[in-house]
């Protein structure tokens, strides 16, 4: 592909898949990269294919030299065969999974804000498009998409503001309905999610296309909202299945194994999840536009498999993925935040207008959701479109408007003067505000740090060096204590006492109290006083700090 050609694909944005556009999109991304000349998006972007095209040169030059130092590929591809058939025995096809997708789903729900938008060309948002009518886009108007740009392929667009809370408010319904069908539903998104409805159709003795025409069905009754979904034995198949029969249709994907390696062959590698606009074009330059060409190509990859990364495609390539589905647990999250798109803004007091916005949104956020967070990171993209961010770490959490505003503000005078087009807080370090502070679980994770002075246990969660545009953190898993290696199965230690104690949340509780009584402590600390602690159980610190608390305590009748 020339660099003008890439450029030009380039240049038509990352939802050149989307469903209801035409097949044909050579004239329309045409005219996106006429109408983007001599922006400072098109400069941008055309750096950024320059630099793609450069790596992709260095690239190539690897792989010819390791296909010069290695004549004979047969050794190589049978080790990749190998591995083919240790990964085809993995596959597992006992689970039904499903992928449901709201069609359109900001643009459906203003419709039904807004009946007279019904069968009309529009788009949802500002200076860049969060969605647009099916009507829009068959003129090649998408998400993702500058409104200029839009306007120059439909000029008769009409443009939405956004109606925040009505998607919220759809977006909740939705997902109620669909946990009635898998109560451990697993959201994607504001508008998509995965549904294990093994059970569910088990149960009833009815198909899983009967199962998911009734999911559909109940969703359109109670909201007046199409789902398009797909059916298949893993998540990865399901997301590409739902893709299928857009808008307000569904595709089952036979649950077998020759089926799948069919559907998988042709299919484009852009369509697989996680591959995105660069991966594809670096796939393709090695040769790889389809699943199919992943076997065709399994030598070289094996040969450039810390570029490439060959288990990973052959999965793909055999459509092997995840079937299991269950709800995003809270201790998870890493990070909440918000931000706005807009018009590009250089007047200070807008910006900081803007700023203002943000704070608040994200606090009504947090308080719904009940986090508090310590690092805040704010995050905005010059009309350049560079994308930039800066953090700081402060020594209390935060949640509320002024305090996150406060930050906000040091952080973006230092920036100043500007020309900005979004503006985003994000807030990370997080503390779970609907964690009890007392109860058995504080208890178990007060034995592996000390307390604060203030006795209450701070949340360390660790954020990585590399703090990109797309926010990713890394976080360390909360330690957990040690399993016993005494006693049996349904009995634990008590973490006062060190006695095996009947697991049963009753028996347990009932017996920490008593360890927990002032008397007990006293009692214990006499005991260990007398004897040598071990300097592996480490209890007398434990009872030292419980000993600390005890007169805060009344003491359980």
């Amino acid at each position: 592909m020339s660099q003008s050609a890439s450029l030009v694909k380039r240049l038509a944005g990352p939802s050149t898949g989307k469903a209801g556009l035409a097949q044909d999109q050579s004239e329309i991304n045409r005219i996106i990269a006429e109408a983007s000349k001599g922006s400072k998006f098109y400069d941008r972007e055309k750096q950024k294919d320059k630099e793609l095209t450069a790596k992709i040169k260095t690239l190539l030059a690897q792989r010819d030299a390791l296909l010069a130092r290695t004549p004979d590929l047969s050794r190589i591809q049978a080790k990749a065969d190998q591995i083919l058939l240790k990964l085809k025995a993995e596959r597992d096809l006992s689970q039904t999974i499903v992928h449901f997708d709201l069609d359109s789903f900001f643009a459906s729900v203003e419709v039904l804000n807004d009946p007279s938008l019904a069968g009309k060309a529009f788009a949802v948002g500002h200076s860049v498009i969060s969605t647009a009518s099916y009507e829009a886009r068959k003129f090649g108007v998408r998400s993702g998409m500058a409104t200029f740009i839009a306007k120059k392929l439909c000029p008769h667009l009409l443009m939405v503001d956004h109606g925040v809370t009505s998607y919220s408010e759809m977006s909740r319904k939705v997902m109620e309905i669909c946990k009635r069908y898998d109560p451990q539903m697993c959201p994607a998104g504001c508008d998509e999610g995965y549904l294990n409805i093994t059970a569910y159709c088990a149960e009833r003795n009815i198909s899983a296309d009967d199962a998911v025409q009734h999911l559909r069905t109940a969703v359109y009754e109670e909201t007046q909202l199409t789902v398009s979904a797909g059916i298949a034995p893993n998540l990865m198949l399901a997301k590409i299945c739902s893709d299928k029969n857009k808008p307000n249709g569904q595709y089952h994907l036979p649950f077998d194994a020759d089926a799948i390696m069919e559907f998988m062959c042709d299919l484009p590698i852009r369509k697989i999840p996680g591959i995105g606009r660069v991966s594809e074009r670096l796939l393709e330059s090695i040769g790889i536009k389809t699943c199919g060409d992943i076997y065709a190509h399994r030598a070289t990859l094996s040969l450039m498999d810390k570029q490439f990364g060959l288990v990973y495609l052959l999965h793909k390539y055999l459509g092997i993925g995840s079937n299991c589905v269950e709800p995003p647990q809270r201790e998870e999250r890493k990070s909440i935040g918000a931000e706005r798109t807009f018009a590009p803004l250089s007047d200070k007091e807008k910006i900081v207008e803007k700023l203002h916005e943000v704070c608040a949104e994200l606090e009504a956020d947090m308080a719904e959701t009940q986090w508090a967070g310590r690092t805040v990171t704010l995050k905005y993209k010059l009309d350049t479109f560079e994308v930039h961010t800066r953090a700081k770490t402060c020594d209390r959490y935060l949640s509320k408007q002024e305090d996150l505003f406060a930050i906000g503000y040091e952080l973006l005078l230092a920036e100043l003067p500007m020309t900005c087009r979004l503006i985003g807080i994000r807030l990370t370090k997080l503390k779970d505000l609907r964690e009890s502070s007392t109860g058995i679980k504080r208890f178990f994770e007060s034995a592996s740090e000390p307390l604060s002075p203030s006795k209450k246990r701070k949340v360390d969660h660790s954020v990585s060096d590399d703090d990109s545009d797309e926010g990713n953190i890394i976080t360390k898993p909360r330690s957990k204590p040690a399993s016993s290696t005494s006693g049996s199965a349904s009995t634990h230690p008590c973490p006062v006492c060190e006695k095996q104690v009947p697991i049963k949340n009753d028996a347990f509780n009932a017996h920490l109290d008593s360890c927990l009584s002032r008397d007990a402590i006293r009692q214990a600390q006499s005991a260990t006083s007398t004897a040598p602690a071990s300097p592996q159980q480490g209890s007398g610190n434990l009872l030292e700090r419980w000993a600390n608390l005890a007169p805060k305590k009344k003491t359980k009748k």
